[in-house]
């Protein structure tokens, strides 16, 4: 190609990404902006400037890789109609195929295409071209299996946080727990297991109320279920208590989203006369998931009823004292399934111990490991799994000596 019909090339590749409508949210993306600034201007500074974004970002996928997945992934307009089931309007379906056609020659882009010409051409870094992609074949093919990639932040994460201002934020660095570093508990497992797989399947799917000793592993199974089954369309999004009124606006939200969602309350309880406790049992009258088939609620607690029952509630401060202890029971009935975590015998207690030095690849002899992991126990105040796991750290990183 000449510098001529190169130029010519890279003028009419700026304009088609002004021309952006669908996707023109991912000009504000670091690496595609940055080459926009590049193929309107070319020079030094802004070439330079591209391929830092890129290698800041890219990783060994490349600048085809890159570009796949930042449409791939782009939450617009014509994601938003075909996850809420609605029609696309012709206009739209053509203006996709055009964008498509762009990023595919963004894509396509080499290194000779973008620094020869350039003052120091000699000297100017090269960068990842990556494999070639067929982009509006794969851009296709995901949006028709959305239920199982999501769009948006959703595609890129699996935990979410609420933050204070009611906005959903990504967990970067999530928990990396899986089932098989959890030891025992099976049935446990398998209860919530079961029911998380029929919420994926489109089947009725059940509330959890996860209950037990501290340090059993409840929140860590949630957890665990969520790593075992994120590439199959599930994500997790954690809510603290004082937050709970947030939900049903939340419910609204995530209706629309072809994913399904766990909403997960961790360490839970309340005081009787506590607002938030209102407010979640107005959330689970009925059910949640028959208002809203892709969200089921997963509550972690240390109490059984959720609420801290003093003596005066018990001997009764009210005329109607049996009907406000009912109204607490209450609460956790609301839960169509309850998992009982318990604090681990001695016997299940070593058999988590030796698992976990088995996984890490610990040789120690067995009747010295037992004995340190029970003296571990009796200086923590008791047996538990998340003991467990703390005595097998400390013995892997050498502060315990067997």
């Amino acid at each position: 190609m000449s510098e001529f019909s190169k130029g010519e090339a890279m003028r009419e590749l700026a304009m088609r990404l002004d021309a952006l409508v669908v996707f023109r949210d991912l000009l504000h993306d670091p690496v595609i902006s940055s080459l926009g600034d590049l193929v309107r201007d070319p020079g030094v500074s802004t070439y330079a400037t591209f391929v830092a974004a890129l290698v800041e970002r890219g990783g060994s996928a490349g600048l085809s890789g890159y570009v796949r997945e930042a449409v791939c992934d782009d939450e617009n307009p014509y994601t938003r109609l075909r996850a809420a089931g609605e029609e696309v309007p012709a206009s739209m379906r053509r203006a996709v195929e055009e964008e498509l056609e762009t990023f595919q020659q963004v894509a396509d882009l080499t290194v000779d295409d973008l620094r020869s010409g350039l003052p120091g051409e000699r000297f100017l870094p090269a960068f990842e071209e990556g494999e070639r992609v067929e982009l509006a074949h794969t851009y296709h093919a995901r949006v028709e299996d959305m239920g199982r990639y999501g769009f948006g932040i959703y595609a890129r994460y699996r935990m979410f946080l609420l933050d204070d201002d009611g906005a959903i934020e990504p967990v970067k660095y999530p928990d990396p727990v899986r089932l098989s570093e959890l030891v025992d508990y099976e049935r446990e497992k398998r209860v919530i297991l079961d029911n998380t797989r029929a919420l994926l399947a489109g089947r009725p799917a059940a509330n959890i109320l996860l209950t037990g000793d501290a340090g059993t592993g409840k929140s860590s199974t949630v957890k665990a279920v969520v790593n075992e089954l994120a590439g199959e369309g599930l994500r997790i999004l954690q809510v603290r208590k004082d937050q709970l009124h947030q939900i049903p606006e939340l419910l609204d939200a995530l209706t629309a989203n072809p994913l399904k969602f766990i909403l997960f309350i961790d360490d839970l309880s309340f005081s009787a006369n506590d607002d938030n406790y209102a407010a979640l049992k107005a959330i689970l009258e009925g059910s949640v998931s028959a208002k809203s088939g892709n969200v089921v609620v997963y509550a972690t607690s240390n109490r059984r009823h959720l609420v801290k029952e003093s003596f005066s509630d018990r001997e009764g401060d009210e005329v109607h004292r049996n009907d406000t202890m009912q109204e607490i029971i209450s609460l956790s009935e609301r839960f169509g399934i309850h998992v009982s975590f318990y604090r681990p015998d001695k016997r299940t207690y070593l058999d988590i111990v030796r698992s976990l030095a088995a996984q890490r690849g610990l040789a120690a002899d067995p009747e010295a490991l037992d004995a340190a992991a029970e003296k571990f126990a009796l200086r923590r105040g008791g047996r538990s799994a998340r003991g467990a796991r703390q005595f097998v750290d400390a013995v892997e990183s050498g502060s315990v000596a067997l």
